[in-house]
């Protein structure tokens, strides 16, 4: 095990006897990734500028919401996961520490391709206003979410770790992504518009699998560890829960204030369904860690099988009935 303290440095686990943990879920997420590359530079928006030209002025302003929604959000994600890589490294496990860097990576790679696309459809004045409208955005986004990561730098302890991949990883990515990705599906698969975004959240939302098994793997470890970080789990929820639901709910609710018809079609029912039910699917997974042991829970893959159960479940639900 490689040990660090501050800038001291008193081994190098990948030299150490065993080497790697090749098998393990961080290593085997690292290795996918690597297997799934993918460049937003060579996305073509060509036909998405055509598209853009042909929709309406509410139509629009919603799909700008949500892109500038996830573009602050996925610059937010890039930056508030640094101290996250530093708390697992100072546990000495340099697998995770080498998954981070490459979950840092991809997020930062998701902000090039919104940005690109916004550029190629002609967005480019300040969307700050479409974010700020909502008011749970910034509770999450200017504070929730910094605040959990940051609080890292001093406290890596598991409870610590366990807050911040509940905020970052169920609830920021869990609810609030997956269920911003089912939106765009709706908006533009329905409608066989935009096949550059549509190409874009695909690519995204499998990153975001991967990002989110990690977090779950992270949370049952340290419950396995020690059954009260099941107490920080539930706790952490009941704090979110709120401003997270209605993050969602507001996208819908701007528009019955003002007697308007949603655009595309949305429906609020369907999407409140929706988040509820992915983020209700995690924590069970979380909870059955409770009784088990690490070694238990580091030869399972269940946090990969329920990413992969919840992408069909969500593919079936894009084709409305």
């Amino acid at each position: 095990m490689s040990t660090s303290n501050g800038n001291a440095r008193s081994s190098f686990a990948s030299v150490q006897e065993g080497g790697l943990r090749m098998t393990g879920l961080p290593m085997r997420l690292f290795q996918k990734g690597n297997r799934l590359f993918w460049n937003p530079a060579e996305i073509d928006f060509e036909r998405d500028a055509a598209d853009w030209q042909n929709l309406t002025d509410a139509e629009h302003e919603l799909a700008l919401q949500l892109a500038a929604a996830f573009i602050a959000g996925e610059e937010s994600v890039t930056r508030d996961i640094q101290p996250f890589t530093q708390a697992v490294a100072s546990e000495g496990r340099l697998e995770d520490e080498m998954y981070l860097t490459q979950f840092a990576f991809e997020e930062a790679k998701h902000i090039e391709a919104f940005r690109r696309w916004l550029d190629a459809v002609g967005a480019t004045e300040d969307l700050t206003p479409l974010i700020e409208k909502n008011p749970g955005y910034g509770v999450i986004f200017y504070g929730i979410l910094p605040d959990a990561l940051n609080a890292l730098r001093d406290d890596p302890s598991p409870a610590a770790q366990v807050r911040a991949a509940v905020v970052y990883n169920q609830v920021v990515e869990g609810v609030l992504a997956m269920t911003g990705y089912h939106a765009w599906r709706r908006t533009v698969e329905d409608r066989g518009i935009l096949p550059g975004i549509q190409e874009v959240i695909r690519l995204i939302g499998r990153d975001e699998r991967r990002h989110m098994a990690w977090g779950t793997y992270t949370c049952r470890r340290h419950i396995a560890t020690d059954p009260s970080n099941w107490d920080v789990v539930q706790d952490t929820v009941n704090e979110l829960m709120a401003p997270a639901m209605g993050l969602v709910e507001f996208l819908f609710t701007q528009y019955e204030m003002v007697g308007e018809e949603v655009p595309f079609e949305l429906s609020k029912d369907e999407f409140m369904g929706f988040a509820t039910n992915q983020f209700s699917r995690r924590l069970e997974v979380i909870e059955a860690a409770k009784g088990r042991t690490l070694a238990e829970i580091e030869g399972e893959d269940r946090e990969m099988e329920l990413e992969d159960a919840l992408e069909a479940d969500d593919l079936d639900r894009s084709v409305p009935a």
